[in-house]
């Protein structure tokens, strides 16, 4: 696979995760704090900073790396 398709499938992907743990979550189906939620957060701009990178975004790759560890780090916290 090339690494420009490569690239925008990853990008879908991250889109689609983070897309539906807001959905998910304005339709009070999950809450904020969940280990759902915050797991899709945190993989689908983990996969777009991946995108980021790959084109060169630096803004946009600053942002969801950001987004992703404070993810992360919610998911550490509320599991204890």
């Amino acid at each position: 696979m090339k690494l420009e398709l490569f690239s925008e499938v990853l990008s879908y992907i991250g889109m689609t995760m983070i897309l539906t743990a807001f959905i998910l979550e304005t339709r009070n189906f999950v809450k904020s704090k969940d280990k759902i939620y915050l797991s899709l957060m945190a993989i689908g701009s983990g996969l777009l900073a991946i995108r980021a990178l790959l084109i060169h975004e630096w803004a946009f790759l600053v942002l969801e790396v950001i987004w992703c560890i404070a993810a992360i780090l919610a998911i550490i916290k509320y599991q204890r």
